[in-house]
């Protein structure tokens, strides 16, 4: 294992969520995440004694989960070939068409504090603030400084593994992970009507509902459809 390997994993086992968002994930919409990630200053052996905590403040936004396929996420940019390969590979072992869910992600970190105050004292201080305001998607995680990104990672994997079953539960109950004959789970089949709504009203560069057909396969399908978008 690399250096950079140990240290990855190092900040893995010593990342603690302290107190857990009160809800999971939404499985209709989007969900807001706002995080408090603790750490220790990574000069604390220069300190003499004084006790110190790095407070970083941000919200994670987890958009809807899409239902998608492996055949679907092969044509998804970005991608490497080794892990295309490994795409190739579920495929095979559990069916092209098999549905399952899309978690997409973005950070949005606001604001860094070093708080003259010990770890302990920091974490009931917020918790009292946010028990104030009464946040359910609220959570304070205890990280490592060096690699706070990995411990919030940590978090949002975690989070996507605790929500995942009850999102699929959901989905499943209103028939939307159901394939048709052409492998198109009816979840895929709203979201690309939503994506023709709102090309039609402005609201939506057109390359974004061409780039979701094509990873579907579908623009054949949809093309005469498309092009009436632009009066063609």
């Amino acid at each position: 294992m690399s250096t950079d390997d140990e240290r990855i994993e190092y900040a893995i086992s010593h990342t603690e969520v302290l107190r857990p968002p009160r809800q999971t994930l939404s499985t209709f919409g989007t969900t807001n995440i706002y995080y408090y990630l603790l750490t220790e200053p990574s000069y604390k052996e220069l300190m003499q004694g004084e006790e110190e905590t790095v407070v970083r403040e941000g919200r994670v936004r987890a958009e809807r989960p899409k239902v998608v396929t492996p055949s679907y996420l092969i044509n998804v940019e970005g991608f490497s070939e080794h892990a295309k390969r490994y795409l190739e590979m579920i495929a095979k072992e559990y069916g092209t068409h098999t549905a399952g869910l899309f978690y997409g992600y973005k950070n949005e970190p606001r604001e860094l504090n070093i708080v003259s105050s010990d770890m302990n004292s920091v974490v009931r201080k917020l918790g009292e603030t946010i028990d104030k305001e009464g946040n359910q998607l609220a959570t304070i995680i205890k990280g490592i400084d060096e690699l706070w990104d990995v411990s919030l990672l940590k978090f949002i994997f975690d989070m996507t593994r605790y929500s995942v079953g009850n999102n699929m539960l959901e989905l499943g109950r209103r028939g939307l992970l159901d394939v048709d004959r052409k492998g198109v789970p009816l979840e895929a089949r709203q979201s690309i009507e939503q994506l023709f709504a709102s090309v039609k009203n402005g609201e939506l560069d057109p390359s974004a509902l061409k780039t979701e057909l094509d990873r579907w396969g579908l623009f054949q399908e949809y093309e005469d459809r498309f092009f009436r978008l632009f009066g063609k």
